[in-house]
């Protein structure tokens, strides 16, 4: 897999802690919404790249001499 996925709720409370004791608890939410935008922002992205790849008509050349 990879990802967040493989890192599991204790690696997540160990960074939270970590970013905590080095931002102090004022900055925590400041960084909470950047981080959700970021990953909105990537989300919104990625969805619009696969949708673009999907709509895109497959274009076919038909020549006269292989028309019967």
């Amino acid at each position: 897999m990879g990802g967040l996925g493989s890192i599991g709720v204790p690696g997540l409370i160990i960074i939270l802690v970590i970013v905590l004791i080095l931002f102090g608890p004022k900055k925590l939410p400041e960084i909470g919404s950047a981080v959700g935008k970021t990953f909105a922002e990537f989300k919104k992205s990625t969805k619009g790249l696969i949708e673009d790849e999907e709509e895109e008509p497959v274009k076919i050349e038909v020549k006269k001499s292989d028309v019967v």
